[in-house]
């Protein structure tokens, strides 16, 4: 298929949950936008934002890296940046939630994904670099929503922890600097001050334990599931079932909503794993996907389980959600700090050089993967861990977002030659081992 004329590919999932939590959300969906046609307070958050502090106020929110992908999967992605380039906007800058933006640009709901993004009334996010805060500024002029930008500091330490995410969970308190926790702790308290005054509605620091509560119960669930997926061979589930199962209950963090859909997904997956169902019944050869989904084509997941027996078992998403969120609190202590250490290293654990390399080998190491596949540069420390680990890596140099430069072939002759020549030799290595050590 040539470029610029594709369509995506629907992935075919192995869970029914998928399909349930998709009905879930567009039912969700409509009741957000009915509240805001109600003329509620209305806000579209960055995903490194505390979207909690929303719920604990009831301020019906969207995630904008969400609503991307929803832009991203019915193909609308290039005309949506489009319209940001006629206003003199760049196109290639942050496009994952310049989207966004893009889409309060729509006149015409019928015709936009799912009835169109309502009008927002506060746009909320981290201030990550300058194009970023630019971003929401120009946004907020745009639409003529406030904007609600928080600073996020970068960590000092000469060394990081070499186990950051085993500490993370219970010990943030001595993981992260205690100024880093100090400064987080109090940009969220002004969030929760300014909400007061903008929306007229109280804060209840008891709902708000409840909520950081079910957020703890949501992220053990998929702590669980990610561990099995990483033991079990062959792996039960691709990321064309979790990349789905994840992000959409993970938008609903601190509701008994979310809490069950986790546990629904280890469930789902404890059976299958129990059953000995695998995804790729001939499983070959195990691969990590390294950066956003490409939910425009997430059919290309399973393309290579048919052609290679080759099976994406690893992503951010459910990783994250594993390793990222859990900040477990006692009774006396405050849970306004938790939830600022659970979001002061977003970055870091992404992207900062040794917080991530050293992540991603470990993801890499407890999962037997055989090989990397990238969406864009992987990163100098990145790729130095790989290397040194014996782990092959491919970089692609493709849009997650935008299909209208896509070459389904020439990517998946990419990807093809990769397994072959570099991971599959390596997979063949890891099943002797796994042989002979029973």
């Amino acid at each position: 298929m040539s470029a610029g004329g594709f369509q995506g590919v629907r992935s075919q999932k192995s869970l029914d949950l998928s399909r349930d939590f998709a009905r879930h959300q567009r039912s969700w969906f409509a009741q957000v936008q009915a509240r805001a046609a109600a003329g509620e307070p209305f806000a579209v958050v960055n995903a490194d934002a505390p979207q909690e502090l929303f719920r604990v106020f009831d301020i019906p929110y969207v995630v904008t890296q969400w609503w991307s992908s929803v832009v991203a999967a019915k193909q609308r992605a290039g005309e949506y940046l489009g319209r940001l380039v006629q206003l003199g906007y760049p196109e290639d800058r942050e496009p994952y939630t310049a989207l966004g933006f893009a889409s309060s640009l729509e006149t015409d709901p019928s015709s936009a994904p799912w009835g169109g993004l309502p009008r927002p009334t506060i746009l909320h996010a981290v201030a990550s670099g300058d194009c970023m805060r630019k971003l929401f500024e120009a946004w907020a002029r745009q639409v003529g929503a406030d904007c609600l930008l928080l600073e996020r500091s970068n960590s000092w330490v000469d060394d990081i922890r070499p186990d950051w995410w085993a500490q993370a969970h219970d010990n943030w308190n001595e993981l992260i600097e205690g100024d880093r926790l100090d400064l987080m702790t109090a940009e969220l308290e002004g969030v929760v001050r300014w909400l007061e005054q903008r929306t007229g509605r109280r804060w209840s620091e008891a709902r708000f334990r409840e909520v950081m509560d079910l957020v703890n119960e949501q992220e053990e669930y998929y702590l669980r599931s990610r561990d099995l997926i990483a033991s079990a061979r062959p792996a039960p589930v691709s990321v064309a079932d979790t990349m789905p199962a994840t992000m959409i209950p993970q938008w609903h963090r601190g509701s008994e909503w979310g809490r069950d859909a986790a546990k629904a997904l280890w469930d789902a997956v404890e059976r299958r794993a129990a059953g000995g169902v695998a995804r790729c019944p001939d499983e070959q050869v195990r691969l990590m996907w390294l950066g956003r989904g490409m939910w425009f084509n997430m059919g290309f997941y399973e393309y290579f389980e048919r052609s290679h027996g080759a099976v994406f078992v690893w992503s951010i998403y459910l990783a994250l959600a594993a390793d990222g969120y859990i900040r477990r609190f006692g009774r006396d202590e405050d849970p306004m700090r938790a939830l600022a250490a659970r979001f002061v290293t977003m970055g870091d654990e992404l992207r900062s050089p040794t917080w991530a390399s050293q992540w991603h080998l470990k993801e890499a190491q407890s999962h037997g993967v055989d090989g990397i596949v990238s969406l864009g540069p992987a990163g100098y420390f990145n790729r130095l861990a790989f290397e040194r680990a014996g782990v092959p890596l491919l970089e692609l140099d493709v849009s997650h977002v935008d299909a209208s430069g896509w070459d389904d072939e020439a990517v998946r002759r990419t990807v093809a030659t990769f397994i072959e020549d570099r991971a599959a030799p390596v997979a063949a290595s890891r099943r002797d081992r796994e042989r002979a050590s029973g």
